[in-house]
């Protein structure tokens, strides 16, 4: 015997609707991909479950962005604002730019370069020669830069070891100090100066 007809309306249980909910999910996935290889066709497809989860199919041909661009067109519906086609246009137009650099620097890298006629390849020469003038320039003010630091640093060192010895002068004369003191304290020796007529004496002998 066949099935029995399904009344179509809103699935009261929740367990219930979340099996039937994937069920019937997959199956429009496989239909989506089965007829876009079947038929050559562009199919796109979203779905948002109750939970708010969603679902999306798009063909590999055509993003879902050039899909909905396409729909806009053929249908007259407008699907986008007065300000989100500004940024629609300024997102294609910061594109453009990039693959516009994109191609210049592999132009500068040597890269690509067969399409180019000879102005051009003159231009991306001339280019690359002026950045080489700019990097050879800002190399020599690094390499003066460390040289006049390498110079200060050299002349601070200078500096500290003659501070280091002269410190190290003073404190070698004050230890000999302190220990000729200790010296004389501790063996009694006073140190006494010669009087005068000692001293004439002495002078006296030495010149007979």
């Amino acid at each position: 015997m066949g099935r029995g007809k399904i009344e179509i309306k809103r699935i009261e249980n929740a367990n219930n609707r979340v099996v039937t909910f994937s069920k019937r999910r997959n199956g429009l996935v496989k239909k989506a991909k089965e007829i876009t290889v079947l038929c050559d066709a562009k199919v796109a497809l979203i779905i948002f479950a109750s939970n708010g989860k969603m679902v999306d199919y798009c063909c590999p041909s055509m993003d879902l962005g050039a899909m909905l661009d396409q729909y806009q067109k053929l249908s007259g519906k407008k699907l986008w604002d007065a300000k989100h086609e500004n940024l629609s246009n300024e997102i294609d137009r910061i594109k453009k730019e990039n693959d516009s650099l994109q191609l210049e620097l592999r132009h500068l890298k040597g890269e690509d370069i067969q399409s180019l006629n000879l102005k051009n390849l003159m231009a991306v020469e001339h280019a690359i020669e002026h950045g080489l003038d700019k990097v050879r320039d800002h190399q020599m003010e690094l390499l003066n830069s460390k040289r006049r630091n390498d110079k200060m640093i050299m002349e601070e060192h200078r500096q500290l070891t003659f501070q280091l010895q002269q410190q190290d002068m003073a404190i070698a004369s004050n230890a000999r100090g302190m220990m000729m003191r200790d010296h004389d304290v501790q063996f009694g020796y006073r140190v006494q100066p010669i009087q005068p007529n000692l001293q004439e004496k002495i002078m006296s002998l030495v010149i007979d």
